[in-house]
């Protein structure tokens, strides 16, 4: 209560109305599984487009395990699928597996270019990331810019723009003079006493001071930086205008960090420069030292007086691997020493997550040894890891190839509410090879998930929808393999004559009746969280009366909205829904334990899974 000691009039702002409850959103989905290039721990970053996806992970390029033969890019398949189908917004947690002689990281050692250089701290490039997609091309391209050299109001010298531990290209009027134009040294701008200098270190114990008097030319020059595309359908990167100072915010060493500002700025910046504590001079001294691109002559730069020229040189990064093929142990993910999780452990601190799937990871490969039971144990743990979280479900896929009975084989290993299966694979086109291929179902489901989410709402079934990209399935499904399936829980996906590729099918792989379909599933999953965000501010307050009638009050109007908006059964809310929390609800062991219990009663709307129409014969005199 607030305090009247001084007369006045005081006015004070008060509610008449119960707390609103928002809806969550219900159409973020998550992906877990390998990937040609990314951050492989910490909390993935939302995506919300295929070229974002493709940007920090790579494109839809062909996966090389060791020991394997070349395998689709399912997880990148997947999410293509996934925004064309209407998905909008979508996490993905890359998992890899490195072999036993590599990490995977793909490097470049300026050492190796330049056997016989003087230099003791090298120059070391490498990928941010491990994966095949690092072994890509890095060109440095060094402009002169503007020459710096004027004189002031007294006739001296001077270096317009120099600041402190800048890197300064200089000639002196003796090199000037020569027949070369590639004469000229790059120096360090220092301030002595006030004054400033040119210095340049000759080795450790000796320094090189430059007479300003002396120099013919000066210019600030600067590094264009160019990665090739990761992949036939990426794009060159480009960063401009970075400076050889280590010290400055947008120097070669600050830009490419190991270290980030941040995981978002990491993962779209896929190079690291190392340069070992080397000077600013000592680094572009290395970088001219490079095989020019036009005829590998080194890059030091040519002026005169009616041009400057850049020189470019350009390096490729090796030794990258896609590793292994990765088990359930790295989809499941753990604690990395650096404190960051990895795999479905790094979802769980993601709270909008809604739908899970692990694109490819049924996917048969020829040459594992128990290929059918490696699927069940990743396809356990994504299950497990919906369960655990209560407030996601998983989209599972058949196993590649799959034909009736062993689909049904797989299917009976599970029985969860918190899944649904999906049979057969897509068939799709490549757009790397223009060729068909077979695709796991889950990406287009997903996508088809958040598409009926945002049309129609989490209560419709995401059946009897559209799979927009597929050109066919791996193999049909008739009426009659689909009366074996369907009671099984195995949602089917059909061609139907005149209607295109649709869904056919919306249960989960659970033997309890109440959750045998997924829109109920959902819903209440959606109901749950809502309510849940919606009431926390009731924490802490006074457990009584007031805090249980302000409770039932908000629950209620939110409850009402949904029956208003055709969300349950029922032509009343009486019959839609209903509410108490009071003494019925709670004992005084609650009430004295600090427990405050609501009980909700919601009745959810099913699908028209058998649409029948009884039809008989009538007279024209009959009564109807």
């Amino acid at each position: 209560m607030p305090e009247y000691i001084a007369p006045g009039v005081y006015i004070e702002e008060t509610s008449f109305r119960a707390k609103a409850i928002e809806g969550v959103s219900t159409s973020t989905a998550a992906f877990v599984g390998p990937c040609r290039f990314g951050p492989v721990d910490g909390e993935p970053s939302l995506l919300t487009s295929y070229s974002e996806f493709e940007q920090i992970y790579g494109g839809l390029d062909k996966l090389y395990f060791e020991g394997q033969d070349a395998t689709h890019n399912y997880v990148a398949h997947a999410v293509r699928a996934f925004f064309e189908e209407g998905g909008s917004r979508l996490y993905v947690a890359r998992i890899y597996l490195p072999t036993d002689d590599s990490d995977g990281i793909a490097r470049w050692d300026s050492s190796d270019a330049l056997p016989d250089d003087a230099e003791t701290n090298p120059i070391k490039l490498r990928a941010r990331y491990p994966g095949a997609a690092g072994e890509f091309s890095v060109t440095f391209t060094i402009n002169p810019g503007q020459n710096l050299l004027g004189i002031d109001r007294y006739s001296n010298p001077k270096l317009g723009k120099a600041k402190e531990g800048d890197v300064i290209w200089a000639q002196t009027k003796k090199e000037a003079s020569g027949a070369s134009l590639t004469s000229g040294q790059f120096y360090r701008v220092q301030y002595q006493n006030g004054v400033l200098q040119l210095v340049k270190n000759n080795d450790a114990a000796t320094t090189n001071v430059i007479a300003m008097d002396s120099l013919e030319r000066a210019h600030l020059p600067t590094v264009t930086v160019k990665t090739s595309a990761m992949g036939r359908l990426g794009q060159e990167r480009v960063w401009d205008d970075l400076v050889f100072d280590p010290s400055q915010s947008n120097s070669l060493c600050s830009v490419f960090a190991a270290e980030s500002a941040g995981r978002l700025p990491a993962s779209q910046i896929p190079l690291v420069f190392e340069a070992n504590e080397m000077s600013g001079e000592e680094i572009a001294h290395v970088l001219t030292r490079l095989g020019n691109i036009d005829d590998g002559s080194p890059i030091n730069l040519h002026l005169d007086s009616a041009k400057d020229l850049a020189r470019s040189a350009r390096v490729h990064l090796s030794g990258g691997s896609d590793g292994r093929r990765p088990g359930s142990l790295q989809y499941r993910g753990g604690q990395l020493n650096s404190g960051a999780s990895s795999g479905l452990l790094s979802l769980e601190q993601i709270e909008d997550i809604s739908i899970v799937a692990a694109p490819g990871s049924t996917h048969s490969f020829t040459r594992v040894k128990d290929a059918a039971a490696h699927a069940e144990s990743i396809t356990r743990e994504v299950i497990s890891h919906c369960e655990r979280m209560r407030d996601r479900v998983a989209v599972l896929d058949s196993i590649e190839g799959s034909v009736t009975r062993e689909v049904l084989d797989f299917r009976r290993t599970f029985d969860s509410s918190w899944a649904a299966l999906y049979f057969p694979w897509v068939r799709i086109m490549d757009p790397i090879t223009n060729k068909k291929i077979v695709n796991p179902p889950s990406g287009h489901i997903c996508g088809i998930y958040a598409r009926t989410d945002t049309e129609r709402g989490v209560h419709k079934a995401p059946a009897n929808e559209v799979i927009r990209l597929a050109t066919g399935f791996e193999t049909g499904v008739t009426k009659r393999q689909q009366e074996v399936l369907n009671p099984e829980g195995i949602n089917c996906l059909r061609s139907i004559r005149g209607r295109g590729y649709r869904v056919w099918g919306a249960r989960t792989i659970s033997s309890d009746p109440e959750w045998k379909y997924v829109n109920v599933r959902r819903y209440f999953a959606y109901l749950e969280r809502s309510i849940d965000a919606g009431t926390r501010w009731a924490v802490f307050e006074n457990n009584g009366e007031t805090l249980w009638n302000n409770v039932k009050s908000t629950v209620e109007s939110f409850l009402y909205n949904e029956w208003k908006q055709g969300r349950m059964m029922g032509t009343a809310p009486d019959e839609a829904y209903f509410v108490r929390c009071d003494r019925t609800t709670m004992t005084q062991n609650d009430l004295d334990n600090g427990r405050m219990i609501c009980l909700i009663g919601v009745a959810p709307l099913k699908p028209a899974e058998f649409v029948i129409f009884r039809i008989g014969q009538k007279t024209s005199d009959s009564v109807s």
